[in-house]
């Protein structure tokens, strides 16, 4: 009943009245170079992968689902994950191999893509070798309020697995405790990429997508917010504490699991 009440407060979510802009592939190095943190992150020698980014030297944030095998029980093995850090048209500004990731331990891997679910799906891998901060710059996750309004998406994702692509503006529609609700244009592939806001300066991120949400036609972004999760899973790698295996449900395109309120839920 709680899930049900946070997706039925999600869907009552204002229409968005800022701008949002189309997305744009950075093809080029003067447009790719401020975002050189966010990466393509491998799984099982590129069978699989999802969008990520560097908050520090050693240490990438994305999505739980990523960490988990399509249609099975299983955890993708540590050793074949890949960080690309700034990935475009076969070239990286580092690539890195994984020494250990983890899960949130609340995420349920098994389980519908309900808004408190969202809100829990937050992993972080450890890289074997640290990135140089001069010439990868991380990004830092934003600490304080954010208010609905504008944010950026840096993403990879089916059809443009090659360079990142942005949206320079899309929006906050609502939150609804942990789960946040945008406008962003995401799709498979671009589980774990940052939502950012650039209120201060410089982009600091203020969630991760998780998941596609259809409402009425219209395609949705769920994230959560991110500090408290983010610390909870530092907690997890630091006690070396491995999250639950079980099977992540895969949808594929135009599958789909169907709520009571009649939105459609997909992960990416």
């Amino acid at each position: 009943m709680r899930a049900l009440a946070l997706i039925l407060a999600l869907l009552m979510a204002p229409a968005a009245q800022a701008q949002t802009t189309k997305l744009r592939t950075l093809d080029m190095d003067y447009s790719a170079a401020s975002w050189k943190a966010v990466g393509r992150i491998e799984f099982g020698g590129g069978r699989a992968f999802c969008s990520g980014t560097l908050i520090a030297r050693d240490l990438v944030l994305t999505a739980a689902h990523c960490l988990y095998k399509p249609d099975t029980d299983q955890l993708w093995p540590t050793d074949t994950i890949r960080f690309r850090a700034g990935f475009r048209n076969g070239e990286a500004a580092a690539t890195r191999r994984a020494s250990d990731a983890s899960a949130h331990e609340r995420f349920d891997a098994t389980g519908p893509l309900t808004a408190e679910n969202a809100s829990y799906d937050v992993a972080l891998i450890r890289l074997a070798e640290p990135v140089s901060t001069f010439d990868v710059p991380p990004f830092y996750v934003h600490e304080g309020v954010i208010p609905r309004g504008p944010v950026s998406v840096v993403s990879y994702g089916r059809g443009r697995e090659n360079a990142q692509s942005r949206q320079k503006q899309c929006q906050l529609l609502d939150r609804a405790r942990d789960a946040m609700l945008f406008d962003c244009d995401v799709t498979f592939g671009s589980s774990g990429a940052p939502v950012f806001t650039h209120k201060n300066g410089r982009g600091q991120i203020v969630s991760v997508i998780s998941g596609i949400v259809q409402i009425k036609g219209e395609k949705r972004a769920l994230g959560m917010v991110l500090p408290q999760r983010v610390t909870e899973v530092k907690r997890q790698l630091r006690m070396q504490v491995a999250p639950p295996v079980a099977q992540v449900r895969r949808i594929t395109v135009g599958g789909g699991t169907r709520s009571n309120t009649g939105a459609k839920f997909v992960k990416p």
